[in-house]
């Protein structure tokens, strides 16, 4: 049985799937600190300064939030782009199979 390479050991699709991914994650920072930023601005306008510590807490809530999930997502939109998704070889057995009552 032969394995199927994943085009991401090319050297060339995997420079370019990567600086995709760079690129989406730059997007995705900015539009995380325009977030924060909105954020901490509609917060201070509509409750004043509560405490430095709120402030804190929401901004590294929302930052992580949006950072992992992006990130996340990120990485399944490289892997799935590239083709990497099908290049896996999976024989576990069928559904049916696991479940068949014992044969005593």
């Amino acid at each position: 049985m032969t394995q199927r390479k994943s085009p991401l050991e090319d050297p060339i699709n995997a420079a370019h799937a990567w600086a995709r991914y760079r690129r989406i994650m730059r997007w995705l920072l900015a539009a995380t600190v325009l977030t924060v930023g909105l954020a901490m601005g509609l917060l201070f306008a509509f409750n004043g300064m509560i405490s430095v510590h709120f402030y804190i807490a929401v901004a590294l809530g929302i930052s992580f939030t949006m950072l992992l999930g992006g990130g996340l997502m990120g990485l399944v939109f490289l892997s799935h782009g590239t083709g990497h998704d099908e290049s896996v070889d999976n024989h576990l057995p069928a559904r049916d199979e696991v479940w068949l009552p014992r044969q005593d």
